[in-house]
């Protein structure tokens, strides 16, 4: 069931917005009144890489979603999620890069090339940009057919992140394992025969259900 049009527009996309920003506004909120820990900028550089790593999976998660329930409507919240991906992991990197290395390109290469899990989290910084740069409906007019396979640096881009997260991780590796797990879950979910079975299946369904509705209608 679809709702209506200014439901979508006017209730949902603003409350889906409102809910992404909501924990930079708590950040931003603990920054202001000094309540961030005995480390605020570790606590900032957590705290925006694990939700950005959150609202990638979410991301993943919208055409397989659309499958299972063929709700078609959840696709136009795909772009605004992938782009809180873009912000999140921005401040992700920028926390790193000015916090963290104090804006030294000499401690910043350095990093880069010794630790394997900065390695991999800027690679994924990398890659989406040209992502985020090109979400725009003009940029998929202009690169048509390219603008799709341009956008499958998504799945290499979540592998990444969910590679940086468990090389990041010391000690407790259940957190980053359930995004290792979740992120498993949703490339299997998008294997053709799979979302063929899920097409087969929505499709069997549908004719059942009309020809039930046909054979209950009462007559003219």
């Amino acid at each position: 069931m679809r709702p209506p049009e200014n439901v979508l527009r006017f209730v949902v996309k603003p409350i889906v917005f409102a809910a992404c920003l909501l924990p930079f506004v708590l950040l931003f909120r603990g920054a202001l009144i000094g309540d961030l820990g005995a480390n605020p900028v570790e606590r900032v550089t957590d705290v925006t890489g694990e939700w950005g790593l959150r609202f990638l999976l979410l991301t993943l998660a919208v055409t397989p979603l659309r499958q299972l329930t063929g709700w078609t409507w959840l696709q136009r919240f795909r772009r605004m999620l992938g782009l809180f991906v873009f912000f999140y992991v921005s401040l992700h990197f920028l926390t790193w890069v000015w916090l963290d290395q104090e804006l030294s390109i000499a401690r910043i290469v350095e990093d880069i090339a010794k630790r394997p899990y900065v390695t991999v989290g800027f690679t994924a910084w990398l890659l989406l940009v040209p992502l985020a740069l090109t979400s725009t409906r003009g940029m998929m007019r202009r690169l048509g057919r390219r603008w799709q396979r341009l956008h499958r640096l998504v799945y290499p881009v979540a592998v990444l992140g969910v590679l940086h997260y468990l090389w990041l991780v010391k000690a407790d590796l259940l957190e980053p394992l359930v995004y290792a797990l979740v992120l498993a879950v949703l490339l299997v979910m998008r294997w053709p025969p799979l979302l063929s079975r899920f097409r087969s299946g929505r499709a069997s369904a549908s004719v059942t259900a009309r020809s039930r509705g046909g054979a209950t209608a009462p007559s003219p």
